[in-house]
């Protein structure tokens, strides 16, 4: 991809990439860091750096251990109106229940809507 080819495009060429492997030790993407070892104590040395923002794109299984580990300040939810009756799963079906705050909603003239929530703790919920 060469910048100039869209904004999605541009933004994966010209900023740093973070990625978390055991098993990647020479990725072939310019720009390319790979996190191995202490996950936690990297991304909380990333996210305690000036000048923008970490993102994670296409890894449940990231974004579950994230969750898990309370380091996800926001999440973006691209909601499409199509019902899949198959495939992977974003939240697992176990797992730490993580009560969030809805930021931002918008919606789109085809149905997509993105929803911005905040992780807010752990849920409280009312006694039966």
């Amino acid at each position: 991809m060469d910048p100039g080819s869209g904004p999605i495009a541009d933004a994966l060429n010209t900023r740093p990439k973070y990625v978390a492997s055991t098993t990647l030790t020479d990725p072939r993407l310019a720009d390319t860091t790979v996190l191995s070892g202490d996950l936690a104590a990297a991304i909380g040395e990333l996210k305690a750096k000036p000048g923008g923002e970490l993102q994670v794109n296409g890894s449940g299984g990231l974004v579950r251990w994230l969750l898990e580990n309370d380091l996800v300040d926001e999440m973006n939810l691209l909601i499409v109106p199509v019902v899949a009756g198959q495939g992977t799963r974003l939240f697992p079906e176990t797992g730490p229940d993580v009560a969030l705050d809805l930021v931002e909603s918008r919606a789109f003239p085809k149905g997509i809507t993105v929803q911005v929530y905040r992780p807010a703790g752990r849920p409280q919920y009312a006694a039966d």
